[in-house]
């Protein structure tokens, strides 16, 4: 299971980078695993300012639809325009190609409470 050192998670499956005041956001590759083929994605949310924790968008899958959650408060700044066409990229690249949005992060502090790659592989039994 590849479970990245450098970024932190979401109990929702969702992986988080911060580069000063702006968080990548994309699902982990336990969560596209889990999905199965990534069909399409959908995000609504573009320069809209969010609460942790909310919907942001969602996934779609041959055989289901999930909804992604923000780990950050913030202003959604960007969406990863390429998965429209190529929404398989999440299968095959969830943590580079696959990202799904930018974010400008309200509080940066709060990234600290996010889960590390152990403490999220401890929840996902890996």
């Amino acid at each position: 299971m590849n479970i990245p050192t450098n970024l932190k998670y979401t109990k929702d499956h969702e992986w988080i980078s911060l580069e000063g005041d702006v968080a990548t956001v994309g699902i982990t590759h336990f969560a596209q695993k889990e999905l199965g083929d990534i069909v399409y994605v959908e995000v609504e949310t573009l320069d809209q300012t969010l609460e942790k924790d909310e919907v942001f968008g969602t996934v779609e899958a041959v055989k289901t639809v999930s909804d992604l959650f923000l780990p950050l408060a913030g202003e959604i700044v960007e969406f990863n325009d390429a998965l429209e066409s190529t929404p398989e990229a999440v299968n095959s690249d969830p943590y580079g190609a696959g990202w799904m949005i930018k974010v400008k992060v309200s509080n940066v502090a709060d990234y600290d409470s996010l889960l590390s790659s152990e403490a999220y592989k401890e929840l996902i039994g890996a």
